[in-house]
């Protein structure tokens, strides 16, 4: 995402998630990031440029979180 700025970085890395309900692993691999980038554009940076969005996104990453707990202890 070279020469993007860190807020549009954000949104769209957001709208991502939001439309593929992908993980952060999954969006770092689709735009080239580290997951450490994507999750502070959307937990923290997200949150000042779009509260709105940022909770949304919260939802989804929630999900993969206890999806990925209840896999784990499935196996």
């Amino acid at each position: 995402m070279v020469g993007v700025s860190i807020e549009e970085r954000a949104v769209t890395l957001a709208h991502y998630i939001i439309d593929s309900k992908d993980t952060v692993r999954g969006a770092a691999k689709k735009f080239g990031v580290s997951k450490s980038t994507v999750h502070k554009d959307v937990s923290e940076r997200l949150l000042k440029i779009n509260p709105n969005l940022a909770h949304q996104v919260r939802e989804i990453l929630n999900e993969n979180t206890n999806f990925s707990e209840y896999a784990f202890i499935s196996n």
